[in-house]
């Protein structure tokens, strides 16, 4: 296809699986960028000659430099290097798959550039969905979401008047520990969060999903991509991740969109839409799961999730706060500075710590995003 691409987090599994559908389609890649990984991104850009190459991490610049010195790649570093990869002139979609806040200007650089998104970045839309959404209609941008929630519901919606959608219906594996109570959450280990019963991805999008802050991110990002107000908004928990959410149209009809739980095809269907083409993945054979589940989430005990859902209902600044605070839990529980379930006591405590206040500029964004952290590494001691 005559269509060229900018991946941002090219690293990571959002970002890797991309570049199987570029090179599947034949899509030019113009630019690259990764947090560290400079041995990959090296072996990414020989493979796929992209103009372009960015490491966000500084320190690595002289090593990627030294490594990519007999291409004819031109190298960058740090936020300014990922925001000219954001908004070149020769690209046609930029994918956005950063893991963080880090993810945010370089969107909202990319889309005043007057470039479409395929948005893989939650972050984006959670901190900064207000600033996002309106200045994507100011210049006429389309986002395409890449999570396969998301892009099961803009499926459905092709070809169906939106204003005849009632609600959403998005559907949650449960991650790891669905069932569990909270006294059983007490004894979780690093090694059993990390493994989630489904999908691969990277750790700190694993922890989200098994403290369903995952769920809760999307039930936000939902909202700004689809105008919905929190009470449009279903969330249900389908174990197998066969239906990846549906929606109910005013009649209440129900349309919900169906595949392997493999990311390529949503990928696949933000890069190239409106085509439909083969895509290097697996087939659903319905009969070869024979029985789909479906349950309702546990919110007393999975109290990230239902932070998430309040901050949002609150709106302001809430969702930037629980998602800063969420992003240095996480972080924490990593290294071992706390518990399991301390993620989602701090992530819900921070509701109840700050007052409401508006998001009105970037500037905003940054400023609740830390004070979430400074309160979370008080908490902890850290």
């Amino acid at each position: 296809m005559n269509k060229t691409v900018s991946i941002l987090g090219s690293t990571g599994s959002i970002g890797t699986q991309s570049l199987d559908v570029c090179e599947k389609h034949g899509l030019k890649v113009t630019a690259l960028a990764a947090h560290s990984s400079v041995e990959l991104l090296e072996q990414q850009t020989r493979k796929f000659a992209p103009e372009y190459v960015c490491v966000y991490n500084e320190e690595k610049y002289g090593e990627l430099k030294s490594r990519l010195s007999d291409t004819n790649a031109k190298v960058l570093c740090g936020m300014e290097g990922l925001c000219k990869a954001a908004s070149l002139e020769q690209s046609d979609i930029v994918l956005n798959s950063v893991v963080g806040m880090v993810g945010l200007l370089p969107t909202l650089t990319a889309i005043s550039a007057g470039k479409n998104i395929a948005l893989a970045n939650k972050e984006t839309l959670v901190a900064g969905g207000t600033l996002v959404m309106s200045l994507a209609r100011e210049k006429g941008v389309e986002i395409y979401p890449v999570d396969s929630e998301h892009s099961a519901i803009f499926q459905c919606l092709q070809g169906n008047k939106r204003s005849q959608l009632n609600k959403i219906i998005l559907t949650a594996s449960g991650g790891p520990f669905y069932g569990k109570t909270y006294d059983e959450l007490r004894s979780v280990t690093k090694a059993q969060a990390l493994k989630h019963p489904n999908w691969d991805m990277g750790s700190k999008i694993t922890i989200d999903s098994a403290t369903l802050m995952n769920k809760g991110l999307e039930f936000i990002e939902a909202k700004w991509l689809f105008d919905l107000e929190p009470e449009q908004i279903e969330i249900v928990v389908h174990r197998q991740s066969v239906i990846h959410s549906a929606v109910e149209f005013d009649d209440y009809a129900v349309m919900a969109q169906l595949g392997v739980p493999d990311m390529k095809i949503p990928i696949q269907y933000a890069l190239l839409y409106p085509e439909r083409l083969e895509c290097p993945t697996g087939r659903l054979s319905l009969t070869d799961y024979g029985t789909l589940t479906f349950g309702k989430p546990d919110y007393e005990t999975f109290k990230c999730l239902s932070a998430a859902i309040k901050a949002i209902t609150e709106g302001g600044a809430y969702p930037c706060l629980v998602n800063s605070a969420n992003e240095e839990a996480v972080r924490a529980f990593l290294n071992d500075e706390i518990q399991f379930i301390e993620i989602g006591e701090i992530v819900a405590s921070v509701l109840e710590s700050f007052e409401y206040s508006e998001i009105k500029c970037y500037d905003d964004v940054m400023a609740a995003d830390k004070k979430a952290r400074a309160y979370v590494r008080e908490k902890i001691g850290r």
